[in-house]
């Protein structure tokens, strides 16, 4: 009976000292994210993959050796003398070869291409390097706004509870009558139905952090003042724009695509053109027993070394229509490109404005925010004296507690429209959460 009782101190003493979870910044949690994240983990084993498969292409170019060898036995039944009537012999041989390309146009041009490709790889990494950032942030965001909802329902919560009791006490005292109590009975239930989805939005922002940095609990660290978020820097949308074709990864891939269809067009042209090669092989052999038309053993050998010319001359116009094939393929490849670059172009573009936009509302939600709370004042000044009703204070709490929700959720979205801005572009890198860890810095 004495253990029992003392469980639930045990218990208490065992939070008390644990505390709440470790706050982590946003690079901490992305750099959780990269050694987690099965997405960009399938990115990773992707890219690594592409660059081995480029390295292959180096074969054509380089020296080729091979060995073989082979034994084998014989019988011949003759009568021709002085060969017995059932001759054995074996024979045993082993050669040793090897070539190196010295005029092989295609291959060389496969290993430059091979080289894009690589190229290629890096780029759609980067890409997916990006896409971790934004939905690392997007998640660390969403769950600091979740808390924020949290707390102003919580506040209006309270705010509610107090006037529903003033209604409540001016009701006993005869100078309100029970619809004022009603109203805000009625208000606070709802908010209580707000809080609970509050609660329920929270939970579920949190399990997405958590499904992303592959950890239970993860707790963001909370920022510090956002109205010190500076207006996207070069402020014109053309300067961002103009540097996407530099460091966009998707019009960097779209140009190696290019150059990629180009490659393979000079491959096919090179279906005319000769190819030489150096070559060398030694030979050993051994008889045993003689051969089939002697007694004597022997082991020759032999050493030969060349070069080999071979010139294509006729292939039933395969290599006219390959060449007439892949001419069509680069014209799609420069199409594709200028479809990237419009496509970017208006991205970028999009977030631009966006960001302007998101912190032009922010402006004007901090207005409202102000005007929100003097007319809360007002009201409540007005109840007391009785030229304002229970109604009105009500009203007037929940749009001050709307109004701070909505700028919060704004400003949540400016930090993420300055990131996106960067990825639309393609110059967002880790650093860029560093420096906004130090801009909201406390």
């Amino acid at each position: 009976m004495m253990m029992l009782r003392l469980l639930p101190l045990a218990a208490a003493l065992g939070l008390a000292f644990a505390g709440p979870a470790r706050a982590e910044s946003l690079l901490q949690m992305y750099e959780d994210a990269r050694a987690y994240d099965a997405t960009w983990q399938s990115a990773k084993a992707q890219y690594d993959a592409n660059l081995y498969r480029a390295e292959q292409a180096r074969a054509g170019i380089l020296p080729q050796a091979a060995l073989s060898g082979g034994v084998s036995r014989s019988k011949v039944d003759a009568n021709n003398p002085p060969l017995p009537n059932d001759h054995y012999f074996g024979t045993q041989s082993a050669t040793v070869s090897a070539s190196q390309p010295l005029y092989r146009p295609a291959n060389l041009a496969t290993w430059r291409q091979a080289q894009r490709q690589a190229q290629q790889a890096e780029f759609q990494l980067t890409a997916a390097s990006q896409d971790l950032i934004i939905r690392v942030s997007q998640a660390y965001f969403d769950v600091l706004a979740a808390q924020d909802t949290l707390g102003y329902v919580r506040a209006l919560k309270e705010a509610t509870a107090e006037q529903l009791a003033a209604a409540k006490r001016n009701f006993e005292v005869g100078t309100t009558t029970i619809t004022d109590t009603r109203e805000a009975q009625a208000r606070y239930d709802l908010v209580l139905a707000q809080e609970i989805q509050a609660e329920n939005d929270l939970r579920i922002k949190r399990l997405a952090l958590d499904t992303i940095v592959g950890r239970t609990a993860a707790q963001p660290d909370s920022v510090g003042v956002l109205d010190k978020v500076p207006p996207p820097q070069p402020a014109d949308p053309d300067a961002w724009v103009g540097a996407a074709e530099t460091a966009s990864p998707a019009i960097l891939n779209a140009k190696s695509a290019v150059e990629v269809a180009e490659l393979e067009t000079e491959k096919a042209r090179a279906g005319h053109k000769p190819t030489v090669d150096l070559t060398a092989s030694y030979s050993y052999g051994r008889n045993i027993n003689g051969t089939a038309a002697s007694l004597l053993e022997n082991q020759p050998r032999q050493g030969t070394a060349g070069v080999q010319f071979t010139l294509p001359l006729f292939a039933g116009f395969a290599v006219q229509n390959r060449i007439r094939e892949t001419l069509s393929l680069e014209d799609k490849a420069r199409t594709d490109l200028e479809a990237t670059r419009r496509q970017v172009a208006q991205a970028v573009r999009t977030a631009y404005f966006g960001v302007v936009s998101g912190q032009g509302q922010v402006r004007a939600l901090e207005a409202a925010e102000a005007s929100s709370q003097s007319s809360l004042d007002a009201n409540r000044l007005g109840y007391q004296v009785g030229v304002r009703i229970n109604i009105d204070v009500l009203n007037a709490q929940t749009q001050l507690f709307q109004t701070k929700r909505d700028l919060s959720q704004a400003r949540y979205n400016v930090l993420m429209g300055q990131l996106k801005l960067r990825q639309a572009n393609g110059t967002l890198q880790p650093e860029d959460l560093q420096r906004l860890s130090t801009l909201l810095a406390r």
